[in-house]
């Protein structure tokens, strides 16, 4: 099965790297003075196109694979793809339009999340309703949640709207959004290889593969940023794999891939209250998230030849802190798979946690251990 993962690696360089190439007029486009841009020079935005385009090669060689006398063995069917790619067109779609022109509007990239939201579960029957909370000790509150399947629908086509944008809100910097990705996808993909559901697991690793050919240009050269498509792409993929495998296997909990998720998923719920707050829409862009503040506030200038070389190298320190943040998730989530209490009590963990280090920051209380300079 690693098979696909080396030929999405494979193809997702070379696509990255005609982009590069031909993808410099769109990014002339991109507005100098925007709040999330943090580099100098133009730089194409439409990484994510390379990404979906492996993602779909590598999908189709394992649906191929027996017609092609190959023991790849992923377990993907040509109607899982057929599937699959349409439910995830609307929203790449728009990303990646988004990407070459600048000009879609938030609110339409938004209902073509909700259109991917509807497909999925329409053509893939995606629901939480597995969900319990016996383990929880609250039988009656599980047996109201069993008794209303279309709260398992709206909770999955909740997670499958939001999480697109919440990996767009995360990605800002060299290397960020791309190594969560790929260190959730891998998370998942082992607990589907241990359930033995092989189609899953190859359809994240394909994904993984993908990614890393990205970052293969992104990190920590900066030469293509993934771009609204490439992180509509690895949440819509998440989302759908996380429900998926929670749907198919009751002995996973759907805490899982929440705890998985729960940095993605916090930045975009507190970025959500601190503008409303404010009195500003959420749609708005600003220059107050997480790992904004942690490029400006922690991570300090370096000496080098050129302001553009000073910022690349700024940017690239950044985006440690955060891989470091994941892991905190990440590990805890692979070792206690099956136990609800437990995953709960780490994202409480979590969500304190990151409250109160984003007050620090806000406050200037960070520990000197943490700037680097």
């Amino acid at each position: 099965m690693l098979v696909l993962a080396l030929f999405a690696f494979l193809m997702s360089v070379g696509l990255c790297l005609v982009l590069i190439v031909f993808g410099k007029g769109s990014a002339r486009t991109y507005g100098r003075h925007k709040p999330q841009r943090f580099h100098h020079g133009h730089v194409p935005r439409v990484g994510g196109l390379g990404i979906a385009l492996a993602c779909g090669l590598a999908w189709c060689l394992g649906a191929g694979a027996v017609g092609l006398g190959l023991s790849i063995n992923a377990g993907i069917k040509w109607f899982d793809v057929a599937v699959l790619l349409l439910v995830l067109a609307p929203v790449v779609g728009a990303g990646a339009i988004e990407d070459n022109t600048h000009k879609i509007k938030a609110v339409w990239r938004l209902f073509a999340s909700l259109l991917t939201a509807a497909l999925g579960c329409a053509l893939l029957h995606l629901s939480v309703q597995s969900l319990s909370l016996q383990s929880l000790g609250l039988p009656m509150l599980d047996a109201m949640w069993q008794s209303m399947p279309w709260l398992g629908i709206g909770l999955a086509f909740v997670a499958l709207a939001g999480l697109p944008h919440a990996f767009n809100m995360i990605d800002g910097y060299n290397g960020l959004a791309g190594i969560v990705a790929v260190l959730v996808s891998c998370a998942l993909a082992y607990v589907a290889l241990l359930l033995g559901d092989r189609m899953l697991a190859g359809t994240l690793l394909a994904l993984v593969g993908a990614t890393l050919g990205f970052l293969y240009w992104n990190y920590p050269r900066g030469l293509i940023f993934a771009g609204d498509g490439g992180a509509y792409l690895w949440g819509a993929v998440i989302a759908v794999t996380s429900i998926l495998l929670v749907q198919r296997h009751a002995v996973v909990s759907p805490w899982f891939p929440m705890l998985l998720l729960i940095y993605p998923v916090c930045e975009t719920a507190f970025s959500i209250y601190r503008k409303l707050v404010r009195g500003v829409s959420p749609g708005v862009a600003d220059a107050l998230h997480f790992h904004q503040l942690i490029y400006r506030r922690i991570v300090r200038g370096v000496v080098h030849d050129d302001a553009s070389r000073r910022m690349l190298m700024r940017n690239n320190r950044t985006s440690p802190y955060l891989w470091s943040f994941t892991l905190l998730t990440v590990l805890p989530a692979v070792l206690f798979w099956q136990n609800t209490p437990v995953l709960i009590g780490f994202c409480s963990l979590f969500v304190l946690m990151y409250i109160l280090v984003y007050i620090a920051i806000i406050r200037f209380k960070v520990p000197s251990w943490l700037r680097r300079s």
